[in-house]
């Protein structure tokens, strides 16, 4: 069987978060994910190695996650099949402008975390504000809306219009899955 690899690259303070304690959380993601995984501890370079070609993109996935910023239980959320990472650059939004790059972050995260905190509970996915990025881990569709909250306080929206939206968004995200779970099942349809 073709053998696939992955080289990635995590800033080098995540590293001991990856590994965990005696190395646990790294044989969790080999296990799950059945890959095996070297980590250059002094570069910051993670290899990745195994047959198992989604194996191996999620816990290429999960690595980048931990590397951005999250907590390794809430990457491994990552091993869902519906759940998915995405992480935005915001130097695309702040150019070179450290104090510009400070305001942005400070807008997605605010006073005391509450922006943060009340975008994560909307939306229902969990957020990482870490160097020049905001990264996501969510079921797609809460990846999607939590997104376009961050997108709009990057372009400049006041926070109560962003939570307007996430508002809006919840409750027909809401009414979408209690439609599903009302809706008869194909085979009661006839009854």
């Amino acid at each position: 069987m073709d053998e696939f690899l992955y080289d990635v690259k995590i800033p080098k303070d995540r590293v001991a978060v990856l590994i965990g304690k005696k190395g646990e959380v790294k044989k969790i993601i080999e296990i799950e994910t059945k890959t095996k995984i070297e980590v250059d501890s002094k570069e910051g370079d993670v290899f990745l190695k195994g047959e198992d070609a989604l194996g191996l993109y999620t816990a290429r996935e999960i690595v980048m996650a931990v590397g951005r910023g999250f907590h390794p239980h809430i990457a491994l959320t990552l091993l869902k099949g519906d759940y998915l990472y995405e992480s935005l650059d915001l130097t695309d939004y702040a150019g070179k402008s450290k104090d510009h790059m400070e305001r942005i972050k400070g807008r997605i995260i605010g006073r005391e975390g509450k922006s943060r905190k009340l975008i994560e509970e909307l939306s229902e996915a969990s957020l990482a504000v870490y160097g020049k990025t905001v990264s996501i881990i969510g079921p797609a569709e809460s990846v999607t809306i939590a997104r376009s909250a961050i997108e709009m306080l990057l372009r400049g929206s006041t926070h109560a219009a962003m939570y307007t939206m996430l508002e809006r968004q919840r409750r027909e995200l809401k009414g979408h899955k209690l439609f599903e779970s009302f809706s008869p099942r194909p085979d009661e349809e006839k009854r």
